[in-house]
């Protein structure tokens, strides 16, 4: 119903509104229901436009996104082709860029110079009407001349190929003649072994050890090459060797081979040291042998070894004899390695490395001394070190690299292991209360002499020092570390002379000292008794009267003697009491000139030889 209907039905509805009450009763209701049809009417037109208006919406908001979607399109597409103009572009300057840093193969020869090339090049190749005015022309010019050249040179090459294969062909031909001979040859070197042997000539022992020598390591190989060339030129007696694991020295050569490497239990602190501590004092797996061979048929057995890290030789030592050396108690330093070389140069004891850079080597692993391990990897004494070529900063010994020290050295050596032997000998006889004389000093001595040897025994050096009457010989600095120590007691009747003695170990050089003490009627020694200081002096200061024949390995036994003839002429010549009756306990046997002289009362001490008197000094 349109609106004007509507208000043509509410002016009607108003033309009645002046009735009875009831009447208007009935007319309000009649309105009432005529609004609210006017309402509803009025709501659903309202619901149709607002439907309309939906519709509408609908429709402009359709076409809206119709209207947005065909211009993202067109954006789209024109963002497409603004993508692939701009790798057009980017390709085209690649592209450029590698044609910018494009390079010729023909950049890389090295062509002949242009002047080199005029002047070998033949015309048809060079060109040069052509060439001088045009640098590309002149370029493939070059390259054809390089061509040429390199196909000349291809054919030299093939030519000396074919030479190479036909002398290789004939050293092939030679070798296998060569292989054919070895068996032979090996055979006629065993057949020779025995001649060899006969003639003193080991051409085959001495091939293996030049061999095995290229492994040695610098100082040992020093020391081989002097060695064999002192014994070849003047001592045939000394044979050298070369010991050790010859593999192992192979390998040391090589590098390590880190892909066999294996993974370890990381050790402890204390074991890290230990291991490095090993490490440090590790040995060359090869050493150097040398025998020393001695007129009375002793041998001197060296073995030289070198520690790899220190960089310094060490030398332990072996005597071989013929006969059993057992027998002296006393006598059980002598030969030991310790005390065998010991200052066989002057205070070169062998304790000490002499290289000062291990000093700080051994601050890193907690080494105090190498004196410690000299007992297991050998004696570093200054000549072995110079043997071997190895010089430190700061010595001051007196040996030297040359043949004259390797010379002296041998000489040292051999008189070294027969003073030992000879001493080992007087020993075996001291500790039997014997003292040997040899037949050319019995002059020194008269043909009788009463007092004898008791006791002969071995002491240590804090033994001697506190012995009273031997502080004079320590504060005077003449008793060493290095010194062997000694006791002896000689006897006759109630008198008992206490010797303590101080043996070096370049006796006979240095003649054994002795220290005295006469216990008879009381106790006196050197200090305390003139007569006594004057029979230390007999034995001590006029040594050079009991060298005998040179070297003079006798003199230790001789002094013995010489102090068993003092004792028997101090106990001889000293007043006894005329008033005691019976035989006197020191009866005079011995023929003095005068038995006392001066105010000191000194006796005859000195021995004369023919006329077999006593006499002072």
């Amino acid at each position: 119903m349109s609106s004007e209907a509507l208000k043509k039905r509410k002016s009607k509805v108003l033309r009645v509104e002046g009735g009875t009450p009831e009447t208007k009763r009935g007319r309000g209701e009649v309105d009432q229901n005529v609004e609210v049809e006017l309402k509803r009417m009025q709501g659903c037109i309202h619901f149709m436009n607002l439907k309309k208006l939906n519709r509408l919406a609908h429709m402009r908001l359709k076409r809206g996104r119709d209207q947005t979607h065909e211009a993202k399109q067109k954006v789209d597409v024109l963002h497409l082709q603004l993508q692939n103009l701009l790798y057009e572009v980017m390709h085209l300057q690649k592209e450029i860029s590698k044609c910018l840093e494009f390079k010729s193969k023909h950049e890389e020869i090295d062509l002949v110079s242009e002047e080199e090339f005029y002047q070998d090049a033949p015309p048809e190749i060079s060109r040069p009407n052509l060439t001088r005015s045009d640098p590309h022309q002149l370029t493939l010019a070059r390259l054809d001349w390089e061509l040429e050249q390199r196909k000349r040179l291809a054919e030299k090459y093939k030519e000396s190929q074919s030479t190479k294969e036909k002398i290789q062909k004939s050293i092939e031909v030679k070798k296998e003649h060569l292989r054919s001979l070895q068996p032979g040859l090996n055979a006629i070197m065993q057949a020779s072994v025995p001649v060899q042997d006969y003639l003193s000539m080991p051409f085959e022992k001495t091939q293996k050890q030049v061999e095995i020598a290229r492994h040695l390591p610098p100082p040992l190989y020093v020391l081989f090459v002097q060695a064999n060339a002192y014994g070849q030129a003047c001592d045939k007696k000394l044979n050298v060797s070369i010991c050790g694991d010859v593999d192992e020295a192979r390998a040391l050569s090589k590098p390590p081979d880190d892909s066999q490497g294996t993974c370890k239990r990381r050790p402890t602190t204390g074991g890290q040291l230990d291991d490095k501590r090993r490490e440090m004092l590790k040995r060359h797996p090869l050493s150097l042998s040398l025998e020393l061979q001695c007129k009375d048929g002793s041998t001197l057995h060296l073995y030289f070894f070198y520690l790899m890290n220190l960089n310094i030789l060490t030398v332990k030592t072996k005597v071989s004899t013929s006969t059993d050396l057992n027998t002296a108690i006393s006598a059980g330093d002598l030969l030991k390695s310790d005390t065998l070389l010991s200052c066989l140069y002057t205070r070169d004891q062998g304790r000490e490395t002499p290289n000062p850079a291990n000093r700080y080597q051994f601050d890193k692993v907690g080494i105090v001394t190498f004196a410690d391990y000299v007992e297991e990897l050998g004696y570093p004494y200054m000549w072995v070190q110079s043997l071997g070529g190895l010089h430190f900063p700061g010595e001051t010994s007196e040996v030297s690299l040359s043949a004259s020290h390797m010379e002296s050295t041998m000489k040292l050596l051999r008189g070294r292991v027969q003073s030992r032997l000879a001493l080992h000998k007087q020993f075996a006889s001291l500790e039997h209360s014997i003292i040997p004389i040899s037949s050319e000093c019995q002059h020194l001595f008269p043909a009788k002499i009463i007092s004898r040897l008791a006791r002969w025994t071995t002491i240590s050096q804090q033994e001697y020092t506190e012995l009273p009457y031997t502080h004079h010989v320590t504060e005077a600095g003449l008793a060493t570390e290095t010194d062997l120590y000694f006791m002896a007691v000689v006897e006759r009747g109630t008198a008992r002379l206490h010797a303590a003695v101080v043996l070096s170990p370049r006796y006979p050089e240095i003649s054994p000292l002795f220290s005295l003490s006469l216990n008879w009627k009381g106790e006196c020694s050197g200090r305390t008794d003139d007569n006594l200081r004057a029979m230390e002096s007999e034995v001590n200061v006029f040594k050079h009267e009991l060298q005998g024949p040179k070297p003079g390995h006798q003199l230790l036994t001789n002094q013995f003697a010489r102090l068993c003839v003092c004792l028997d002429v101090y106990l001889e010549t000293e007043g006894q009491d005329d008033s005691v009756e019976g035989p006197r306990e020191f009866p005079r046997e011995k023929m003095c000139l005068r038995t006392v002289r001066g105010p000191n009362r000194l006796k005859p001490f000195k021995y004369n030889h023919p006329q077999g008197f006593f006499s002072h000094r």
